[in-house]
């Protein structure tokens, strides 16, 4: 009968120890989810609205040279896609929604907006009359549309435009939907004080874009997005 008893405890103690770790497990494996970082979008964190810009700037350059193609076409799309798939890479390092883009966040707040206005006109309030103004260039580019592309050197030009990368390597330089292949722009980041001169070799959907190794010479740390620039025509 001892002999029963001692193998009967000793099971015990074997599935009670088991149970503990299966316990000890789960606690981790729930601890390890709790303590997972948020993704991150472009509303929540300028790292990630730079990248999104960024993505939605060259989405519209393949999009505008799918519509109107040319003999060169298919080379800069080719191009382009490969700065997609580097942009989103960095999307991924960053912690960033994979795959937004400037657009998708401007739909996603102004689904907000309208669901907002829907709230307050149910309770009654009322809201004063505006006149809507009348844009003039695109929704990263307010100074698009102006007839800036014939600006005198050392002229400032694109006021009010955001500066971002163009996610393309190679030395520094820069693209635009403005300017002419050879013209020398000064960019200047207001935030830290730093400028870069480059000159435009290739179009894009904006009014400038930097390349990587451009941008890197004025960036502020961590950041994809210059909100506060000066971009002077200096050649």
């Amino acid at each position: 009968m001892s002999r029963r008893r001692t193998l009967g405890a000793r099971k015990k103690l074997a599935l009670l120890a088991g149970a503990a770790v299966v316990a000890g497990g789960g606690a981790f494996a729930l601890a390890a989810v709790s303590n997972a970082a948020p993704v991150q979008n472009a509303r929540t964190s300028t790292v990630c609205q730079g990248l999104a810009t960024a993505l939605n700037n060259n989405q519209r350059f393949i999009e505008a040279q799918r519509a109107s193609p040319d003999a060169l076409s298919e080379a800069r799309i080719a191009n382009r896609e490969a700065v997609v798939a580097e942009i989103e890479r960095k999307q991924e390092a960053s912690g960033c929604e994979v795959g937004e883009s400037a657009q998708d966040s401007q739909n996603s707040q102004a689904g907000q907006d309208s669901q907002a206005g829907q709230g307050s006109q149910a309770t009654g309030a009322a809201r004063p009359a505006t006149s809507a103004p009348v844009a003039t260039g695109s929704a990263d580019d307010p100074g698009a549309g102006t007839g800036a592309s014939g600006a005198a050197a050392g002229e400032q030009v694109c006021a009010g435009s955001t500066v971002t990368l163009s996610g393309e390597a190679g030395a520094p330089a820069a693209s635009s939907n403005r300017f002419p292949a050879g013209t020398k722009l000064k960019v200047t980041n207001l935030d830290n004080g730093k400028s870069t001169t480059v000159e435009v070799t290739s179009v894009s959907g904006s009014c400038v874009l930097l390349n990587d190794a451009a941008f890197e010479q004025v960036r502020e740390p961590g950041k994809f997005l210059i909100r506060k620039a000066r971009i002077e025509k200096v050649g």
